[in-house]
């Protein structure tokens, strides 16, 4: 999978998946932009990546803010000359609770950051991709997206709604050279699930029960299909929701 010459945008890219997967894109030879929140975190990666030979950037950007992702794509831009790839990956889970538990600002603020994030982010995106003749955008759903969850409301609906959206704007833009693909993880051994489960350890039984093989997954192994579905091996490949999940939704 070579990235030579390519420039990637991650947001989230600090920790988790979306750290795994700009240090993936930076060996397979891209230049990537971290675009997150968190300061230091971002920071760190953005240092490992320079260790390790390659090159990236940090951008501190709010995807819930129109003008933060219209600024992050303009960075990169800046930074490295065009944009080529994106991953949508900033996300948050919200703590656990039933339909009538779930207060109405963590409604808002998880549907602002999973769904709305992903949507202000793929309408500064595109416009740089087409720039360059076409490109890839890779959005990280969930396997929660794909089936029903109990004690999730908030988190469920907007993963379903990154899926809808995923598929509507790769049908809009698959004659113009920009596929959009969006990853299903199962549960993921990350600082989000592990803030999540804090504290709750029957939501840590449930979620490990439900991995066939009985363990989460490593955020290496969903990065991995995040790289494969931006590179050229995946040419043919365009608004598919792939669940990386060791066939949890299957069951």
């Amino acid at each position: 999978m070579n990235m030579d010459g390519k420039v990637a945008l991650v947001t989230g890219g600090a920790t988790g998946i979306g750290r795994e997967a700009v240090l993936r894109f930076a060996a397979a030879g891209a230049r990537v932009v971290v675009a997150d929140v968190a300061e230091e975190a971002a920071e760190r990666t953005v240092a490992d990546v320079a260790a390790a030979g390659g090159e990236a950037r940090f951008v501190r950007a709010d995807v819930t803010s129109p003008d933060d992702t219209q600024s992050m794509v303009r960075a990169a831009v800046q930074a490295f000359g065009g944009l080529d790839v994106a991953v949508n990956n900033a996300g948050m889970s919200g703590r656990p609770g039933g339909i009538t538990d779930c207060p109405l600002p963590q409604w808002h603020d998880t549907l602002a950051l999973n769904l709305t994030g992903v949507f202000l982010s793929m309408r500064a995106e595109v416009p740089a991709l087409l720039e360059r003749g076409g490109g890839a955008i890779v959005n990280t759903a969930s396997g929660a997206g794909l089936i029903g969850f109990p004690a999730l409301p908030a988190y469920v609906a907007s993963k379903h709604g990154v899926v809808g959206l995923t598929k509507s704007v790769a049908l809009e833009l698959a004659t113009r050279g920009v596929r959009v693909n969006a990853v299903c993880p199962g549960t993921t051994c990350t600082p989000m699930i592990e803030s999540f489960v804090a504290g709750a350890p029957e939501m840590e039984k449930l979620m490990t029960a439900s991995s066939p093989v009985g363990r989460m997954a490593e955020p290496g192994e969903v990065a991995a299909a995040i790289v494969w579905l931006c590179s050229d091996e995946a040419a043919f490949v365009n608004g598919v929701a792939l669940p990386v999940d060791a066939g949890a939704v299957a069951q």
